[in-house]
């Protein structure tokens, strides 16, 4: 299954409308969802989620005597929904002010305005390396986590077109932390040795030639590996 980064959540959110409440119909705010998990354990699908902050929504409002008359807790729900999915869903708070501190909304603009002017600035990068061969500063950007995921992506195809064969151990031994970088990596990988007409020896991983028949480092038999 693939990973999608903070990143990726956070422009997938931006680009959708802000649902409305369906108790309430007041536009939703975005919320950060907390780093631990509650009720089932089950976890979030995604970082930011939509959820009703107005305190005369009738969800909100009715949820007190709900919960109290029911479960004896002084509570109240919060409508909240995710971006991945169609359904409303609802949320346990125990005052006003609960969860609020997770909402972003304003942060959330400007983390996005960051991220654009960062990945504009990297892909402007990347084409000049292109065009001028500079395979070392495309790799960099390849490992640098500070990098967004867009521009890293682009510098593993990149990479695959115009780094050299020391590239790949400085790329086979880097952790990425998500799929689709680790995927983008892979295929770089690949395309290099084929550019090189070169392969990784099956028992000791360095470097050897495609038609090899011993390893020259391990000494192995790899005719047919």
């Amino acid at each position: 299954m693939t990973i999608e980064t903070r990143e990726q959540a956070l422009e997938q959110i931006m680009t959708q409308s802000r649902p409305l409440c369906p108790h309430c119909n007041q536009e939703m705010s975005i919320w950060e969802v907390p780093l631990m998990t509650f009720s089932d354990g089950l976890g979030w699908d995604s970082p930011y989620m939509y959820m009703c902050f107005n305190d005369e929504c009738p969800l909100y409002v009715s949820g007190w005597d709900n919960l109290w008359e029911n479960y004896a807790q002084r509570a109240s729900y919060r409508c909240i929904k995710s971006p991945k999915s169609e359904h409303f869903d609802t949320i346990p708070v125990f005052s006003s002010a609960g969860a609020t501190g997770q909402i972003i909304d304003d942060q959330v603009l400007a983390e996005q305005e960051a991220l654009k002017e960062a990945i504009k600035k990297g892909f402007s990068i990347l084409a000049e390396c292109y065009v001028s061969k500079d395979e070392i500063t495309v790799v960099q950007m390849l490992l640098d986590p500070t990098q967004p995921s867009r521009v890293r992506i682009k510098a593993a195809e990149m990479a695959g077109d115009i780094a050299g064969i020391d590239a790949v151990d400085l790329i086979n031994n880097h952790r990425f932390g998500n799929d689709l970088l680790t995927q983008a990596s892979e295929k770089a990988v690949a395309r290099i040795h084929e550019r090189f007409f070169t392969r990784e020896c099956p028992f000791c991983a360095e470097i050897i030639k495609n038609r090899a028949k011993v390893c020259k480092h391990c000494g192995k038999e790899v005719a047919g590996e």
